[in-house]
């Protein structure tokens, strides 16, 4: 029950709020619509820009390719599968160094 009163109350404070920011965003764009007009900008000189080079024309057709084809070497119908080298035999690891063991001190004995 007390879960479904925060809920509503929750919605009720999110809707004023939603409501509250739309009247104020319709309040500014009337205040700037009552704005005085704004001097107008001058028009400044247009700078000139310089003529285009002419494009040469294209010819409409392109002469032919030269053929080539019979120069190009032909493939074999078969391709070789690819091998790999054998794996080199695997050295064993070297034997590891044992960590020294850190000798205890017992402590002085007391008098």
């Amino acid at each position: 029950m007390a879960a479904s009163i925060n809920c509503s109350v929750v919605f009720v404070i999110i809707a004023l709020l939603s409501f509250s920011s739309i009247f104020t965003r319709s309040h500014a764009a009337r205040v700037l619509l009552q704005l005085p007009n704004l001097p107008t900008i001058p028009l400044l000189p247009q700078p000139t820009m310089p003529q285009l080079p002419n494009i040469p024309n294209l010819p409409a057709t392109l002469p032919p390719l030269p053929s080539v084809v019979s120069s190009l070497p032909t493939f074999p119908s078969v391709v070789p599968k690819m091998t790999l080298p054998p794996m080199p035999s695997m050295n064993p690891l070297p034997n590891m160094p044992s960590i020294p063991t850190i000798p205890t001190l017992s402590p002085p004995p007391s008098n």
